[in-house]
């Protein structure tokens, strides 16, 4: 089945323009001009020593990226966590909670809601079972998190990396397959911050299929690791390769995906074998009305998704969650050992 058609916006314009260039991103120059101006005042503040960057007890990890939306920061983060807790590393994670109700800090546990503490977060803490604690001053999240789990040796910053009050013993940064885009500054192009050299206190993983710009880095494998019921996920049950290829022969399936980059999620589908017609919802949809038709058969969503989605609310309808085996690529491993080692060099 094809996917549903969709009249192109103004938005969905200036998307393609920040990939390629064009009138509108041209337009838009004097406003990054603007950007890159108070970028600079900034950096001037706390080169002068008008705003310091705090300091913590134990070292931090931060996961971001230079340009806006999806690039791979959530699946990233998770299977960092997966790597250091394989090492013997109890680590805990920090984060806005981006589009959550509030900007003060809260802790995460597993009953709280999407509303509360943002769906990125709550699917980090359920998928890893890490300390989690969210907070528009991440800083404050951080000691928070600390006071409430002394035991943490590590914290990691699920973005944040331009949250400069945050201290940063090594970055990851993370890129899909637009990298630079055109190369601008915000709202002409992409970019958060200026492209810079790579340092030695940061890593590389390119969430795409080869690298997407000329910083060394490691390329992520990615795929679908199954689907798993709804109410199941919510059990904690893990997803299954066979259960989500059963669902070739499924009538009338939806697919779902309130994410950054719908088609992504769509395309692997399609690469499996899977039929399907798709919803595509904006990044982070909260699901506070079942956006479907009354009448869908079946539906398989992300996981991103399913924490805003109780299973009490679908009734007797089929909903799968599909959860995605992420790897950040071969020698990953390797590099990332050697940065541990200097973190936790003796002083």
């Amino acid at each position: 089945m094809s996917p549903s058609p969709r009249r192109p916006t103004l938005a969905d314009r200036l998307q393609q323009e920040w990939l390629t260039g064009g009138a509108l991103s041209v337009a838009l120059l004097p406003l990054s001009w603007l950007y890159r101006g108070l970028l600079g005042l900034r950096h001037l503040i706390y080169r002068v020593g008008l705003k310091r960057v705090q300091t913590l007890p134990v070292p931090v990890i931060v996961v971001g990226n230079w340009i806006v939306g999806g690039a791979g920061k959530t699946p990233t983060t998770l299977a960092l966590l997966a790597l250091l807790r394989a090492r013997g590393l109890r680590a805990g994670v920090v984060s806005r909670g981006y589009g959550r109700e509030g900007d003060g800090v809260r802790l995460v546990t597993r009953v709280s809601t999407a509303r509360e503490v943002g769906d990125e977060p709550l699917l980090i803490h359920l998928r890893s079972g890490a300390p989690v604690a969210v907070g528009r001053d991440r800083v404050a999240a951080a000691r928070a998190l600390l006071a409430a789990e002394p035991g943490l040796q590590l914290l990691v910053s699920d973005d944040g990396l331009q949250h400069w009050r945050l201290p940063r013993d090594l970055s990851l940064l993370v890129f899909d397959e637009r990298g630079l885009g055109n190369g601008r500054l915000l709202p002409a192009g992409p970019l958060r911050q200026p492209p810079a050299p790579r340092k030695t206190d940061q890593l590389v993983v390119y969430n795409a299929p080869r690298p997407s710009t000329a910083l060394p880095g490691f390329v992520a494998e990615r795929g679908l690791a199954g689907a798993v019921s709804l109410a199941d996920w919510w059990a904690g049950g893990p997803a299954q390769m066979n259960t989500l290829l059963a669902l070739r022969d499924q009538p009338g399936l939806l697919a779902v995906a309130g994410i950054a980059r719908p088609q992504r999620f769509f395309d692997m589908l399609s690469g499996l074998g899977l039929a399907f017609d798709t919803l595509a919802l904006p990044d982070h949809a909260d699901f506070a009305t079942l956006p479907w038709p009354a009448d869908t058969a079946a539906i398989v969503l992300t996981e991103k998704d399913a924490v805003k989605l109780a299973p009490e609310r679908v009734g007797p309808l089929p909903v799968w969650v599909v959860a995605l085996d992420f790897s950040p690529g071969a020698g990953f491993e390797a590099a990332l050992d050697t940065q541990l080692q200097k973190l936790f060099a003796p002083a």
